[in-house]
């Protein structure tokens, strides 16, 4: 049976199902575990809102000296100590909130396209099955016509030249 459409599917779908990950672990040798270990914990300490009230009450207590010494010392103090300390750990907590809304969108988008290929794989399914009962269809209307002709005596006229 003769195919009406022949499938070419995108090149990226084959190289998808050989695909390996290839991410290379973070966790190589002994220092670089504990430099990981390490770096880890203090980030998930010091990205923490409780640790932004911590370093505010560490800089207030240095306010009181930082006004008695003047103007300059004062805005030293708030760009130098309020500003960098406090806003470091609050950023920290920013960036962590947008990171895991990131991630969800990430992966809902895959999701997305996962869903999209089975679709997309489905209506190939479906198209496939129609071209077969679509060719059924023309071989019996053939088989009809040429079954006619010969009761008939006509000449046949589904022959291919």
């Amino acid at each position: 049976m003769k195919k009406i459409y022949e499938h070419n599917p995108h090149p990226h779908i084959e190289s998808r199902k050989r695909r390996v990950s290839k991410v290379k672990p973070l966790h190589e040798g002994p220092v670089t575990r504990f430099n990981t270990m390490l770096g880890e914990r203090i980030t998930k300490g010091v990205g923490t809102m409780w640790c932004a009230y911590a370093f505010a009450i560490i800089a207030l207590i240095s306010l009181p000296d930082a006004i008695h010494s003047g103007t300059s010392a004062l805005i030293s103090w708030i760009a130098q100590t309020f500003l960098q300390l406090v806003l470091l750990s609050i950023i920290m907590v920013g960036q962590k909130v947008e990171g895991a809304a990131a991630d969800d969108r990430a992966d809902n988008t895959y999701k997305d396209a996962e869903a999209i290929l089975h679709e997309a794989t489905e209506i190939q399914k479906h198209l496939q099955a129609q071209d077969e009962l679509l060719m059924k269809l023309v071989e019996t209307n053939q088989n009809n016509v040429k079954s006619d002709s010969k009761k008939n005596n006509l000449p046949d006229t589904t022959a291919t030249q």
